[in-house]
C-alpha cells in the first residue's frame, strides 16, 4: 500500500475529532447489569488514537479509526439497543469522513480502502472477537451464559456490525478474491447463539452470494450449505435473512444439478418449519417472497413436494392479510408454469379454493389485483389440464357469483 500511514493517521485525528465531541454530548444510558464495557466507551477507545506515534501504533491507529465509522454507519440502519442510541447527525458524519478518506488516499475509493488496508487487517481480529462468547459446540456443559461470562456480548454484536458493513463495501469482481477471508468469519457469526450476530452474517453472506460465483465459494460450499439448513429454526427476527440467504447460496452452488440433495434438504427443512408455525405471518412472507429462486431451480423435483406444498398454499389463501394472498397467487403461478401440475390429486381442490378466494375478494382492499391473478392460474388451469379442468370447473359454470369471469364461464366440457 502506497499510502503514508503517517499522513492518512494524522487525517483521521483532524476528521474524527468533531465526532469525539459529539459523542461526548450524546446522553447514553448503559444497559444495567453489565461489567462496564459499553458501545460508547469502546468507540471512545477506537477514535482516541492522539498518542499512537511509532509505525505499527499508526497502522492500528488508521484501523481502529475505521472500526468505529463502520459501527457509526452501521447505527443508521441498526434497532439494537448498541447501536440505536447514535444520533442520526453522527452517522452521516462518520460516512462523510470515510467518503473523504477514500477520495482522498485511494485511487479506486472506497474498495481499494477497503480491500487493501481494512479487510486484511480487521477480518481475523473480528473473527475472534465474535468467536470469545460463541458456545462451545465440544463442550456439552458451554451454554450461552458461560459464554458470555467469557466475553461480553456486546463485543461480537458490535464485530458482527462491523465485519458485515466491510463485506457490503466491496462488489464483484473483487469480493470474490477475498473469499478464503471473509467465509470463515462469516461462518463464525453464523455459528453463534445471538441472533443479532447471526443476522448479521446472514447480511453478509446475502451479500456474499449476489457477487461472487460457485467457483469462488469452492471448497466451503459443503459447510455453508449446511450451516444454512441449521439456522433455518432461527428466530422471528431473522427468519426473513436465513430464507433468503439459503435460497441465494443453495441455487449459487447447486444451480447446475437441480437433482442435488441440498436442495431436498433445505426445502423439507423450511416446509417442516412453516407447517409447525403456519399461521406466522412473518415467517410464511418471507418465504413466499424469496423462494421461487429455489422452485426454479429444482423444476420438475418440485413434484415431489406438492403432499407438502400444496396444503400450506390452501390455508395461505384464505389469510387475513392481502400480502399472504397476493404472494400464494404469484408462487402458485410459477408452480403451474414449472411443473403443468401433472400427476397431481390437487387440481380440483385448487380449483374450488380459487373460486372461493375469488367470491372472498370481494371484500378485501386487493380485490382487483387478487381477481386478476386468479383468473391468470385458471387460464394456465385450462390450457395445461384441458378436460380435467373443465371437470372441475363443470360445477362453476353456471354461478352468477362467477360471471365475471369471462371465457371460463362459457366454455363446454
Amino acid at each position: 500500500m502506497s499510502v503514508s500511514l503517517s499522513a492518512l493517521h494524522l487525517r483521521l485525528i483532524q476528521l474524527t475529532k468533531p465526532i469525539l465531541e459529539s459523542l461526548n454530548e450524546t446522553n447514553y444510558k448503559p444497559p444495567e447489569g453489565g461489567d462496564g464495557t459499553t458501545t460508547k466507551s469502546i468507540l471512545y477507545s477506537l477514535l482516541d488514537t492522539v498518542t499512537k506515534t511509532t509505525s505499527s501504533e499508526e497502522r492500528n491507529a488508521v484501523k481502529d479509526s475505521i472500526l468505529a465509522l463502520a459501527l457509526l454507519i452501521s447505527s443508521r440502519t441498526s434497532t439494537h439497543d448498541s447501536l440505536s442510541w447514535i444520533p442520526a447527525r453522527v452517522s452521516v458524519a462518520a460516512e462523510s469522513v470515510f467518503r473523504v478518506i477514500a477520495g482522498e488516499y485511494f485511487a479506486a475509493w472506497k474498495e481499494d480502502l477497503v480491500v487493501e488496508l481494512l479487510l486484511p487487517e480487521t477480518v481475523p481480529y473480528l473473527k475472534e472477537k465474535i468467536k470469545e462468547s460463541s458456545i462451545d459446540k465440544e463442550n456439552e456443559s458451554d451454554e450461552f451464559s458461560a459464554a458470555s461470562a467469557r466475553a461480553p456480548v456486546v463485543h461480537a454484536i458490535l464485530a458482527a456490525y462491523q465485519f458485515r458493513w466491510f463485506v457490503t463495501q466491496v462488489e464483484s469482481p473483487r469480493l470474490g478474491e477475498l473469499c478464503k477471508l471473509v467465509i470463515p468469519c462469516a461462518l463464525t457469526a453464523l455459528d453463534h447463539w445471538s441472533p443479532v450476530v447471526k443476522g448479521q452474517g446472514m447480511v453478509a453472506f446475502i451479500h456474499l452470494a449476489k457477487n461472487v460465483s460457485a467457483a469462488d465459494i469452492g471448497l466451503y460450499e459443503y459447510v455453508i450449505l449446511d450451516v444454512c439448513c441449521q439456522n433455518i429454526p432461527s428466530a422471528d427476527e431473522i427468519w426473513e435473512l436465513v430464507v433468503e440467504m439459503s435460497v441465494l447460496l443453495v441455487t449459487c452452488t447447486q444451480r447446475s444439478n437441480s437433482h442435488s440433495s441440498w436442495f431436498e434438504r433445505m426445502l423439507n427443512e423450511m416446509l417442516s418449519h412453516l407447517e409447525r408455525q403456519s399461521r406466522n405471518k412473518d415467517r410464511r412472507i418471507a418465504w413466499l417472497k424469496f423462494i421461487e429462486p429455489l422452485f426454479n431451480a429444482v423444476d420438475l423435483v418440485l413434484l415431489a413436494h406438492f403432499r407438502r406444498i400444496f396444503p400450506l398454499f390452501f390455508q395461505w389463501m384464505h389469510a387475513d392479510d392481502d400480502e399472504t394472498v397476493l404472494l400464494v397467487l404469484k408462487r402458485l403461478q410459477a408452480v403451474i408454469k414449472l411443473t403443468w401440475i401433472r400427476n397431481t390429486p390437487y387440481l380440483e381442490r385448487l380449483v374450488d379454493e380459487l373460486t372461493k378466494l375469488y367470491k372472498e375478494a370481494a371484500l378485501r382492499k386487493g380485490r382487483e389485483e387478487i381477481r386478476t391473478d386468479i383468473l391468470q392460474i385458471l387460464v394456465l388451469l385450462q390450457q395445461c389440464k384441458g378436460m380435467q379442468f373443465e371437470a372441475a370447473w363443470d360445477k362453476y359454470r353456471d354461478d352468477p357469483n362467477l360471471s365475471s369471469l369471462g371465457p371460463l364461464s362459457t366454455v363446454h366440457a
